[in-house]
């Protein structure tokens, strides 16, 4: 991430971190100082499944992202039918019903995606694809004539709307393992999608759905292992809605034990801690008390231990001695919801 921001001095750099308590300058720093992008088996019974919704170029972080909202930057925002082969109008395949198109008709709007110019007709090929894909049989036939690589090549589309769909159908052709080897290296492009999105947009949202049914097996969690920080401090900015798809994603990579060491030292808004409280929704919560409760289980072995003496790691906002979570725990043990209080229970056991 390039931008004009003045960067302290390396002497001043922690005094400065010292100051940050909140998620936006906490995420900030991070990506000011770190200079990093997001990089390149045991599972507990509390992973998610979202189920079926229906060539890198970079993007400048749009107005209200959560990148744009800690950086600093000044941001500028940046049909008729057509005939395709054989005859046939796009107009009369996209009609079809989703599950009646043939392997021809999927052929055809894979070659018109790649070759219209109209923003609205590739929303629209998009659409039909995404809902085609939530049929077994369609979404290997996409993946023989190469659609997945097709589809995801619009992730760079300079439409927001055309973005949002291209995830809509990834996520539906995400629900085949096969698909899924060819997705995996879309998935720092989806976290860049995240960062530089507005927080709450639609895009953001369609993204972690992604993100949740590429983490549902440990075969791609790994890919995460440098998000951690983003989801966090995403996590106390955004809406009901999106603090849930957030969660499911980490409650996925925290229920792999080999995951949790890159977890706990990822750098972590202190807010984070302030959500275990009983005007946090009950969906939320839920999912938070799981995140929790996969943290508590794991043990640092010596190495990741003296690299927990860090203060601005997820370690010690939510499991060290001094976290104010232990105290926030047993004060939801009061909660209304009764399905909260035996989560808290289970977390304090």
């Amino acid at each position: 991430m390039g931008d004009g921001s003045v960067i302290p001095k390396f002497s001043n750099m922690k005094a400065f971190l010292g100051i940050v308590a909140g998620a936006g300058a906490s995420y900030g720093i991070y990506k000011l100082f770190s200079g990093t992008s997001f990089r390149k088996n045991k599972k507990s019974a509390t992973n998610e499944n979202n189920g079926r919704l229906f060539p890198h170029a970079g993007i400048v972080p749009e107005p209200g992202s959560l990148l744009a909202k800690v950086s600093g930057l000044d941001v500028i925002r940046g049909g008729e039918s057509q005939a395709v082969p054989g005859g046939v109008e796009s107009s009369d395949i996209m009609s079809k019903s989703p599950g009646s198109l043939e392997p021809q008709h999927l052929k055809m709007l894979l070659s018109l995606l790649q070759s219209t110019p109209s923003s609205s007709e590739r929303v629209q090929i998009l659409i039909t694809l995404g809902n085609t894909a939530a049929f077994t049989v369609n979404q290997n036939l996409i993946y023989e004539f190469g659609g997945v690589h097709i589809i995801a090549g619009f992730l760079s589309d300079p439409v927001p709307e055309v973005r949002v769909q291209t995830l809509n159908a990834l996520n539906n052709l995400s629900m085949n393992l096969r698909n899924q080897v060819q997705l995996k290296v879309y998935v720092a492009k989806v976290l860049e999608l995240i960062e530089m999105s507005p927080v709450n947009s639609d895009l953001q949202m369609a993204a972690l759905r992604l993100l949740t049914n590429l983490s549902v097996t440990d075969n791609h969690q790994h890919l995460l292992r440098g998000s951690v920080t983003l989801l966090l401090s995403l996590l106390v900015v955004s809406n009901q809605l999106l603090q849930i798809q957030v969660l499911k994603v980490l409650v996925n990579v925290s229920s792999n034990p080999d995951m949790m060491d890159d977890i706990v030292q990822a750098q972590a808004p202190a807010s984070v801690v302030l959500l275990f409280d009983v005007r946090t929704s009950s969906p939320v919560l839920l999912r938070l008390l799981t995140f929790a409760g996969n943290l508590k289980a794991w043990r640092p072995s010596d190495q990741v231990a003296e690299a927990l003496r860090r203060q601005d790691c997820l370690y010690r906002v939510l499991l060290d001695e001094s976290s104010l979570l232990h105290s926030r725990l047993f004060q939801l043990l009061s909660h209304p919801d009764g399905e909260v209080r035996a989560k808290v229970a289970w977390v304090l056991s």
